[in-house]
């Protein structure tokens, strides 16, 4: 498309990632005219790069505002996944594997009360009885104890962004790739449209879910979400199934068992602005710790290495909500780790609000207040949730 102005839609989403693309299936359905623009090409950021548990990691670690989308997302997730495998023809391979913690120790009476409070069905499993739920752990240390819960699913990213584009395309949606947002178009406090390198886009309301890079475009304004990319590098192992069976999640480490044997492994948490290069020494130190979990990945080579950047925020809690400088722009940004298990139920809480309808949650802890909208100088910790 050539440099020019196009017509108005009701809805213009700003990011074809998870949430953008989540975000414009459910309008659609919905019946709103949607356009979604992206920078690069759909999916191809971090939505692509996640490792696709519908949990967080450590999910006694955040705050109840986290858990409650989570929640909502588990519940929801198999039913809209297979629905986006029949009408995209795409399998985003949703695997209810379960997760298993190890080594969990000092947090281990915190995790306790965390699951009894929220219902999950945690079971103890120590020594040589691990081996009913993983057998190719190492068992060399025979005070080895675990913690698993079987109601944790995953799908695998790259085939769940494919099947989101090729849903959202049959849908009738128009997604304008490799179309870079520069500015907002705004009249009196309230928003028009967007100014991209391809012309001029109008719309009724505008959402911003362009993760990492989403604060970006609010640079301009005194109340600016802190949102910055956080680095992750992750390697898969070109193995077989049934070398592992279930995620398992150790130190701070996982590994995730795909349908035909692949066992992704990450990741870290790196504060490299956009950076977005690989190194050998976290290839190394994956590869370590993959063979202290599963040693018989030692016999399988790592097919890829890669690295995605995660849209953090203050406390791990993403914005969802009108601005409030800008009328009409509604952001949908900062889901930090859990893009995937958060996102589907941040996106039916944002089309709530687009729609006025009932919150499926408690809206506020997500809102853009004046709490939450802080200064630059204000540094980002995630120490507590990583």
């Amino acid at each position: 498309m050539g440099k020019q102005s196009v017509m108005k839609t009701a809805v213009l989403i700003i990011g074809a990632g998870i949430i953008g693309m989540l975000t414009a299936r459910l309008l659609k359905q919905a019946g709103v005219a949607v356009i979604i623009i992206e920078q690069g090409y759909a999916g191809k950021e971090s939505s692509w790069a996640g490792g696709g548990i519908i949990s967080p990691l450590y999910p006694w670690r955040y705050s109840d505002a986290v858990t409650r989308l989570a929640l909502w997302g588990q519940k929801h997730y198999p039913a809209i996944l297979e629905d986006i495998h029949a009408n995209s023809g795409i399998d985003p391979e949703y695997i209810q594997s379960g997760l298993l913690y190890l080594d969990i120790g000092d947090e281990l009476e915190q995790a306790i009360q965390w699951e009894q409070q929220f219902g999950y069905d945690f079971k103890c499993f120590s020594g040589e009885d691990l081996k009913t739920i993983e057998a190719g752990l190492d068992y060399s240390h025979g005070e080895r104890q675990g913690w698993f819960t079987g109601s944790i699913g995953q799908v695998r990213n790259p085939r769940l962004v494919k099947a989101l584009r090729e849903d959202l395309l049959k849908l009738g949606v128009t997604i304008e790739q490799q179309t870079q947002a520069q500015a907002f178009i705004s009249e009196q406090g309230q928003v028009k449209g967007v100014v991209t390198d391809k012309g001029n886009f109008y719309a009724d309301k505008v959402v911003l879910a362009g993760g990492a890079w989403s604060a970006r475009l609010l640079e301009k304004w005194l109340k600016t979400p802190k949102i910055a990319p956080v680095k992750g590098q992750m390697i898969v192992f070109k193995a077989e199934p049934g070398i592992v069976s279930r995620i398992v999640l150790s130190k701070g480490r996982y590994l995730i068992p795909r349908k035909d044997g692949r066992v992704v492994v990450g990741s870290t948490v790196e504060f490299k602005d956009f950076d977005k290069t690989t190194t050998e020494s976290v290839l190394q130190e994956l590869v370590q710790e993959a063979h202290r979990i599963i040693p018989a990945l030692a016999n399988y080579p790592v097919e890829k290495q890669w690295a995605g950047l995660r849209p953090g925020s203050i406390d791990g809690v993403p914005y969802i909500g009108e601005h409030p400088e800008l009328k009409n722009l509604y952001l949908n940004a900062g889901h930090f780790r859990n893009g995937v298990v958060i996102g589907l139920a941040s996106c039916q809480l944002l089309v709530n609000q687009l729609l006025a309808q009932e919150p499926i949650v408690d809206p506020a802890p997500y809102a853009l207040t004046e709490e939450r909208l802080v200064e630059d100088s204000r540094k980002i910790d995630l120490s507590t949730t990583i």
